[in-house]
């Protein structure tokens, strides 16, 4: 059958009523259909309101055998994105903000490794416990990926931080004993410059022209804001997650410049189940219209909510652990009176959905993109240490120009390969731990314990959980052989096995008696 026969053919079989009151074959179901019964939900009233004016609403559907489904998550979606509209047109997106905090400032530029310049920065700190005179009892705290730095409550924001318990009289960051000082690291959204923040040249938002960051970038920001204090050396450096990362970044940085190392749910180099985890997140992101249409540039326009609370959810998948979620949800649905949906059903799609919804707003999806790109480039391995400061040599003149534009020469040209990638390695081979490359695996940790050689006099403490699977414990056990290998005699490494903590990589936000008690331990 062509195309106008079958056009016929369906005019013929539709209702004369339907035909002159919608030539475009917009069939309509009888009043009786049950297709919206399912949820007591009104007929596509949010689909309709959220398609623009220029564009036709989505057709109804016709009768037929069984009754249409509905969508209440994607209604919901769809109005929040028509109040987000709305909203965009009467000014610029919102800044993010934690709340109050203290502020350093640089006007002096700032080479990346990867070749970027920013000519000037900001860097959002709190502050809790009191330096002492000669300025030695200070500890700087590193965050999580998306973490603020409002760790703990102050004066100036009595809401609760992010380690509220950890910090405090007595606590794992005794601040009887201790300074401690936490940042919003650079490439962040939280008063710290990153790609909402505006370029000094163009006067305009960074947005995707914001330069690629690395994690030594931001211990060098945050070492300027420690010169800044006077504070010459630390008590110590502690971190969890992307904050275990930045923690042993400082060792290898500033070897003479930290006395003690807390690295919790880290790791020395991003292994490739992390990686692909946030490649994942980073492409649903770039994939909602709002974010691809405008490149990354949406400050002035609608924010990409969608593809952000998307990224939210995977990542909550790997922040939490199967064991946990087995008894805070089981199989449970949400209300096992109703029929099963396609929009979320089980209490754990309602859980997934929440916390997407909840967060997706509130943190910027470029700092996301930047900020996630960052963790998946660590490698303390000495190879990739000594071509960085090769790079970083060869473009040590770019700060001489720093507040002038950069040459075309400086433009991304990055290329997709022309062939996908092939495997060619059998399983065998794969147990035998080699690689296409022909590059053992012994080799590989040979590069990596000359990499962290810097850190063989620093006490050190590991800390893994078993439940873990965005950070596994094996990348934890990793850090310490390292370490040991590599002549360092005082680390201590914990691993908290499934019997202590079910709360798999955010055990470190909630575990005070095991997480902290070991810190506590620790710093003396």
């Amino acid at each position: 059958m062509n195309a106008s026969k079958g056009i016929a053919s369906l005019l013929r079989a539709a209702p004369k009523a339907a035909r002159k009151t919608n030539p475009r074959l917009r069939c309509v179901p009888l009043p009786s259909s049950p297709r919206r019964a399912l949820h007591n939900a009104s007929t596509r009233a949010a689909q309709a309101a959220a398609v623009p004016a220029s564009e036709p609403a989505l057709p109804d559907v016709p009768l037929s055998s069984n009754p249409q489904l509905a969508f209440p998550c994607l209604d919901s979606v769809e109005e929040r994105t028509q109040r987000l509209n709305k909203r965009s047109m009467s000014g610029p997106e919102p800044s993010y903000t934690s709340g109050a905090t203290e502020s350093f400032h640089s006007d002096e530029p700032i080479l990346l490794d990867w070749g970027g310049v920013l000519p000037a920065f900001d860097i959002a700190y709190e502050t809790w416990g009191t330096l002492n005179a000669d300025k030695s009892n200070a500890i700087l705290l590193h965050t999580g990926l998306s973490a603020s730095s409002h760790a703990h409550s102050t004066a100036a924001n009595p809401k609760p931080g992010w380690w509220e318990r950890f910090i405090g009289p007595g606590g794992p960051l005794d601040t009887d004993k201790y300074f401690v000082i936490c940042t919003n690291v650079l490439g962040g959204c939280y008063g710290s410059t990153g790609p909402a923040s505006r370029d000094p040249l163009s006067k305009q938002h960074y947005a995707t022209s914001f330069p690629i960051l690395t994690m030594h970038d931001m211990v060098r920001a945050q070492f300027r804001l420690l010169d800044s204090m006077g504070i010459d050396k630390l008590y110590a450096s502690v971190g969890s997650s992307m904050g275990g990362m930045q923690s042993l970044a400082v060792g290898v940085l500033e070897k003479e410049r930290v006395s003690r190392i807390v690295s919790v749910s880290g790791c020395a180099r991003s292994h490739p189940y992390s990686i692909a985890m946030r490649h994942t997140q980073r492409q649903v992101l770039m994939a909602d219209p709002a974010w691809t249409q405008t490149r990354g540039n949406y400050y002035n326009s609608l924010p990409p909510h969608q593809g952000m609370k998307l990224a939210r959810q995977i990542a909550t998948i790997t922040y939490r652990s199967g064991p946990e979620w087995e008894k805070r949800f089981g199989r449970q649905r949400a209300d096992s009176s109703r029929p099963p949906a396609l929009c979320p059903d089980f209490l754990i799609e309602t859980y997934l959905d929440h916390a997407g919804e909840k967060w997706c707003l509130e943190y910027d999806a470029n700092s996301l993109l930047y900020v996630s790109k960052a963790m998946d480039l660590f490698d303390l391995g000495k190879g990739l240490q000594d071509a960085t400061a090769q790079r970083r040599r060869e473009n040590a003149g770019k700060l001489q120009g720093a507040t002038t534009q950069q040459s075309s020469q400086d433009t991304c040209n990055l290329s997709l390969p022309d062939q996908p990638y092939q495997e060619t390695e059998a399983s065998a081979e794969i147990l035998a731990g080699t690689r296409d490359s022909g590059v053992a695996t012994d080799q590989l940790s040979e590069d990596l314990i000359k990499g962290m050689a810097p850190l063989r006099d620093i006490p050190t403490l590991v800390m893994g959980v078993a439940s873990d699977i965005l950070f596994p414990a094996f990348q934890q056990r990793e850090i310490a052989e390292t370490l040991r290998k590599a002549g360092n005699r005082r680390v201590t490494h914990v691993e908290l096995g499934e019997d202590r903590s079910l709360f798999g990589h955010d055990t470190f936000l909630l575990d005070l008696e095991g997480v902290g008690g070991e810190i506590h331990r620790f710093l003396g």
